[in-house]
């Protein structure tokens, strides 16, 4: 079964279906981004701080406190399990597009990479390898780059009319 191009294919009805999920899903995905900013993780000090806490620092504004095993396994359990469905979702809609094969494939595996780098990475720079807020930032932005750039070619192909008579 060939499924490069079978976006174009598809019934309208289909079409929309993919398209609000896709809408809602980046409402998400990006509001996320948004409480990652609000907890000034936007940053290498910022990320280490977050995991880490800051009482230490007397002139903090926010006094935060080294997030216990409990919270860090919740945290890399629940974003790794509800990541990997998301990319999954996402990379099952993208390979029906008509794009690059060896881009195609990199937007499909690249976002699993980067959740265990991003999550496991924070993990690690809680059980105190510091250097890994490095690839947590890394990974993060890589993650979200791949994500943007999936939604934008499924929603422009799913939108794409001259294909659809081609």
């Amino acid at each position: 079964m060939e499924l490069n191009g079978l976006i174009y294919t598809f019934p309208k009805e289909i079409k929309l279906l993919i398209a609000a999920f896709i809408i809602v899903l980046s409402v998400g995905f990006f509001t996320g981004l948004l409480f990652v900013g609000e907890t000034s993780s936007t940053n290498p000090h910022g990320i280490e701080e977050q995991y880490l806490g800051n009482e230490n620092n007397e002139s903090a504004t926010v006094m935060k406190f080294k997030k216990s095993e409990k919270e860090m396994l919740t945290l890399v359990h629940n974003h790794i399990l509800s990541m990997s469905i998301i990319f999954f979702l996402v990379g099952i809609i993208l390979s029906t597009t008509k794009i690059n094969k060896t881009l195609k494939l990199f937007l499909i595996i690249e976002p699993f990479l980067s959740v265990i780098l991003t999550f496991g990475g924070l993990y690690l720079l809680w059980a105190g390898f510091y250097w890994t807020k490095y690839i947590v930032m890394f990974s993060g932005i890589l993650m979200t780059l791949t994500f943007s750039l999936s939604v934008l070619i499924i929603l422009k192909q799913l939108f794409d009319f001259k294909k659809v008579n081609n």
